[in-house]
């Protein structure tokens, strides 16, 4: 689903930075702890632990019916005692946890992204227009949520285990997307993504979510499913993948600590970075980058003077 262009909220060029946080109203709230970026909205979370956001509103994700606010160029506030924000770069909806690990969401909500159940999406037809407390929350501590476009990836924790917690994870919306691939259209809760390429010693220990497809490292291995078509995946093709898979990363020591570990999923690029106690020096920083050509003309050059183009490559760096 994309935005119409009379929708789309402009963006003054500018020349430099604003100071966004001196447009909060409430200057004794204008400290940010956290800022979180949507696909046309940008949330602040302060430290007083209010919410705010600022931009389209074409979806609800702000919070508000569209009849009532359209766009904002000035943060507006969505929640107070609000601890943690998730959206992601590619989505039209957001999700406010509360100190009480109170989930609340809203936003566009045509596949079940939002995850309150398939009655309220019906009856709400498209977009949620105001936030919504999300019943059926997997039991555990939240732990992160990431979003796409058409679905939406959430961690648990469990509470009850001390040591070496069991993460799962849990997803809602597209079923093309959201790694279930069960024989209806959408999913509107979110649901357990059980494969068995999770073992019970396996400790997820990040994942991100791109605008279709999500990537999932663990102490053992990488885990990704999706969308595909720009070898985003990393899987050296393009092919669609409905369930989880196991993606093959030349010289990954699983055997070991894994310190230092980071993944990024773009719109179509996929990034790693982790570090190991038995790599040199000059091996200690591995990244792999899945780029197509045509959408950035990367290149380095070696000590050789060989010129190599990132598309699909392990680089050392």
């Amino acid at each position: 689903m994309y935005l119409p262009k009379e929708k789309i909220l402009i963006q003054k060029i500018q020349n430099k930075f604003i100071n966004i946080s001196s447009l909060i109203e409430d200057k004794n709230d204008r400290i940010i702890e956290d800022i979180v970026s949507g696909a046309h909205s940008i949330y602040l979370l302060t430290s007083n632990q209010n919410a705010y956001g600022i931009g389209d509103n074409f979806y609800a994700q702000l919070g508000f019916d569209y009849g009532t606010l359209q766009k904002t160029e000035k943060p507006i506030l969505m929640m107070k005692n609000v601890s943690k924000i998730f959206s992601g770069n590619s989505a039209n909806h957001i999700f406010l946890l509360n100190s009480n690990q109170e989930l609340f969401g809203c936003g566009d909500n045509e596949y079940g992204q939002v995850g309150l159940g398939k009655s309220i999406t019906e009856q709400e037809e498209t977009n949620i227009q105001n936030l919504t407390k999300i019943q059926n929350i997997p039991k555990g501590k939240i732990i992160d949520i990431q979003c796409g476009e058409f679905h939406s990836i959430m961690l648990i924790e469990d509470e009850n285990q001390n040591e070496n917690p069991k993460r799962k994870l849990y997803s809602c919306g597209y079923l093309e997307f959201n790694g279930l691939y069960r024989n209806d259209e959408c999913t509107y809760e979110f649901t357990e993504i059980k494969s068995s390429l999770f073992e019970n010693d396996d400790i997820i220990l990040d994942f991100s979510v791109g605008d279709g497809y999500t990537l999932i490292l663990t102490s053992k291995q990488m885990i990704g499913f999706g969308y595909n078509s720009s070898g985003q995946l990393g899987t050296e093709n393009t092919n669609f993948k409905t369930i989880p898979i196991q993606i093959e990363l030349p010289k990954l020591r699983f055997n070991e600590e894994i310190f230092n570990y980071h993944i990024s999923c773009g719109y179509n690029r996929s990034f790693l970075y982790y570090s190991s106690p038995s790599f040199s020096n000059l091996e200690e920083d591995l990244i792999k980058l899945f780029e197509r050509k045509e959408f950035c003309n990367i290149s380095f050059k070696t000590e050789n003077g060989e010129i190599i183009e990132a598309h699909k490559l392990i680089l050392k760096i």
